[in-house]
């Protein structure tokens, strides 16, 4: 996990879709999506339940997201 890392989810958080978090962070959607699936192999959990276009956070990534929102300011 590095930085890159923790400024997606945190994108990802605050958006809760793809398209428009890769949209903001200059990145094309399947690299964001790759990015996402890359931090959830290695944390061996997921941290969004994909709702259609919504995705919402797991409790997991809820407690991932605060920690990581704090490491990127």
């Amino acid at each position: 996990m590095d930085i890159k890392h923790l400024t997606h989810i945190v994108a990802l958080a605050d958006k809760r879709n793809f398209a428009r978090a890769a949209e903001q962070l200059n990145l094309s959607q399947p690299a964001l999506s790759r990015s996402i699936k890359s931090l959830e192999d290695e944390l061996g959990q997921p941290l969004f339940d994909r709702i259609g276009r919504k995705n919402e956070l797991t409790a997991f990534g809820q407690h991932i997201v605060a920690h990581a929102q704090s490491l990127v300011d």
